[in-house]
């Protein structure tokens, strides 16, 4: 589809929530995509072309403080449940083997849209089960329809296994273009308000090259070698690919769904440390719990949402309580937060982001367990057995100069004081 075309298939109207009838909601993740990797934000030079998702940012509003977990597993689950980790006991990704999945006993955002009169549904990456769950798991979490990729990965986006209402299926097609028709296909058949979750596994590795109508480098090959010594034009491929995946959608939708939909973009954690290449020094990127690992794009666009950006928190476990509220239903948790005011532009209720990465087995390669607190321009990293780093990220962004380095000033130990009181506040029972 060409540029212009797309442009008008997402120039959404904009007008206060609530102002007409119930607005759809479609939730679209990306896999392993950090700010570095989106042209709507100033961190790097090697961002994907990605015009669809360059639109919605346009037309629409970006977050320029989303948070989520370091992992993936982690954020799904605080969507899920509008929690954090160290309440649900998903605190790092969910291995297939032992007994680490989120609890079928939680209250889920689809047991909380079952009480309205939306349709709700996921397709795409799961990763909240293991291998003790079953495969209907999605489904006693109140998933009534689930298609995708069950696990957190996958060795070939084109021959690979999905899950299928409790089924194993063998799927030979291009695992983005597969959970796109799916998407068109479910959201043809909805007639009444609906809400979907569409978790794309682009672009988590393996790295390789897309089908070539998805995207534009013509000068690349499926080398391992080539892929191992330069995997950012690949990674760049497969996000075009997302995109214009992502654009066939919105295309599909006619004119009056694409209007009363509100769509969510964001990335469930950080930029793979392979391919930030060393933008962000010796913390690495994935994995961390920097704002390398956890500071994640995140945009609006739809019906009600003012244009422009957005210097608000954010943290994923919000979406529980905000996609809820579109839906008509208030909820109440203690870790979420509903966002819509910010929408069309009032003021964020957070006032501190709060991340973890914790598991039972060490941290594999570059990942780091821990804690950070932000509140304000300072953020305070408390990784496991090392001391505590404090960082004015509105002068360090990139959290180079750790003020604790060389000793602690009386205002730098008032700060810490005030960082640490507020994290035994976030985390008491």
């Amino acid at each position: 589809m060409k540029l212009r075309s797309l442009c008008a298939a997402l120039a959404l109207a904009v007008m206060p929530i609530g102002a007409q009838a119930a607005p759809n909601v479609l939730l679209i993740i990306a896999d392993d995509m950090g700010l570095d990797a989106s042209a709507c934000y100033s961190v790097g030079k090697q961002q994907a072309k990605m015009p669809t998702l360059e639109t919605m940012c346009a037309k629409g509003m970006v977050f320029d403080n989303a948070y989520a977990a370091p992992v993936c597993s982690p954020t799904r689950a605080s969507i899920m449940t509008g929690q954090y980790g160290f309440r649900t006991g998903i605190g790092s990704a969910i291995p297939r083997k032992g007994n680490g999945g989120l609890s079928a006993n939680v209250t889920s955002l689809f047991d909380v849209l079952a009480k309205t009169n939306y349709s709700a549904n996921l397709i795409g990456k799961w990763h909240l089960a293991d291998g003790k769950d079953g495969l209907n798991h999605p489904a006693k979490l109140g998933v009534p329809d689930y298609f995708g990729l069950y696990s957190g990965g996958t060795k070939d986006y084109s021959d690979w296994r999905a899950v299928s209402n409790g089924k194993r299926v063998a799927v030979k097609e291009y695992s983005t273009t597969a959970f796109t028709n799916r998407a068109i296909d479910w959201i043809g058949d909805q007639t009444s308000p609906w809400f979907l979750w569409l978790a794309y596994n682009a672009p988590h590795s393996p790295f390789h090259v897309p089908p070539k109508d998805l995207h534009s480098a013509r000068n690349l090959t499926n080398s391992k070698s080539a892929i191992r010594s330069n995997p950012v034009p690949y990674y760049n491929a497969m996000l075009q690919a997302l995109d214009t995946e992502i654009g066939r959608l919105m295309a599909s939708m006619s004119t009056a769904v694409r209007n009363n939909t509100i769509v969510i973009f964001m990335g469930d954690n950080g930029t793979p440390s392979q391919v930030a290449r060393g933008l962000y020094g010796d913390h690495g990127a994935k994995g961390t719990i920097y704002e390398s690992g956890t500071h994640v794009p995140f945009v609006v666009s739809g019906p009600g949402v003012k244009k422009g950006r957005n210097a608000g928190y954010v943290y994923s476990a919000d979406l529980f309580s905000t996609i809820a509220g579109i839906a008509g239903r208030s909820v109440t948790t203690t870790d979420s937060y509903d966002f819509r005011a910010m929408l069309s532009g009032g003021q964020s209720t957070r006032d501190y982001v709060y991340v973890e990465h914790f598991a039972d087995e060490k941290p594999k390669r570059r990942a780091m367990h821990g804690w950070a607190m932000r509140m304000g321009n300072y953020k305070l990293i408390q990784e496991d057995g090392a001391e505590a780093a404090l960082y004015n990220l509105a002068r360090d962004p990139k959290e180079a100069k750790d003020l604790l380095a060389n000793g602690t000033s009386s205002e730098e130990a008032k700060i810490v004081k005030a960082l640490k009181a507020r994290h035994a506040q976030v985390t008491s029972p």
